[in-house]
């Protein structure tokens, strides 16, 4: 274990390639509990790329991302904005899943990855905005925008808005070219723990994904 995943980053960039050396990643301890690595997917071209947190229990048996109960929301709602899924590429900014045992029974429940965790799988991040060179990064809660614009930027406060990127300060700094734009917005997840309001965040969670469609060229 290193503390950062950039020794296994492969320098033959291609989705293919990238995927195959993250199993093999022990830049963090999540690896001796998680059954798997779970790299992103979607098309090469993306013009959209969405960040998500990391996987959850069912996307860390089945080796996809948002393949759970929050990813046929995060369908439900990119179909109801507008954007087809088959289009965007989806990942998470950390590949392995974070749990801890329920107190009775077999069940893992989520834990959110650490501070440590988020930096140590950035190269693998860098590296998918780096091949795919989106025209519009979106990041799905707290942990995605800790990863892509540091641990200092506030989703309540940026949500919505128009984000240059690169940023002018963060991990990534100006030197990256990878988007032309970032959203920040709120993880699918969070519109399933709302309780009686889900269908106004839901409703909020939709308009977000369509203010990030329509400044994305087509």
């Amino acid at each position: 274990m290193t503390g950062s995943a950039a020794e296994y980053v492969p320098e033959t960039r291609s989705l293919r390639a990238l995927a195959a050396a993250s199993k093999t990643c022990r830049g963090c301890e999540l690896y001796e509990d998680a059954t798997q690595t779970v790299f992103g997917a979607g098309p090469r071209r993306a013009r959209m790329l969405l960040v998500g947190e990391q996987p959850g229990d069912v996307e860390d048996q089945a080796g996809e991302p948002f393949v759970g109960p929050a990813g046929k929301l995060l369908d439900s709602a990119l179909r109801d904005a507008g954007i087809d899924r088959a289009e965007v590429y989806l990942t998470n900014a950390v590949k392995h899943f974070r749990w801890k045992p329920a107190d009775r029974g077999k069940r893992r429940i989520h834990d959110k990855p650490a501070a440590r965790h988020i930096n140590a799988c950035r190269p693998w991040l860098a590296a998918e905005l780096e091949l795919i060179r989106p025209e519009t990064v979106v990041a799905l809660g707290a942990v995605a925008c800790a990863a892509l614009f540091g641990p200092s930027f506030t989703l309540t406060q940026h949500r919505g808005e128009i984000l240059a990127w690169p940023p002018d300060s963060g991990p990534f700094g100006a030197d990256s070219d990878s988007a032309r734009r970032a959203f920040a917005t709120i993880h699918p997840s969070a519109v399933l723990r709302a309780g009686p309001a889900r269908r106004e965040t839901y409703d909020g969670f939709v308009a977000d994904l369509r203010l990030a469609a329509k400044h994305t060229p087509r």
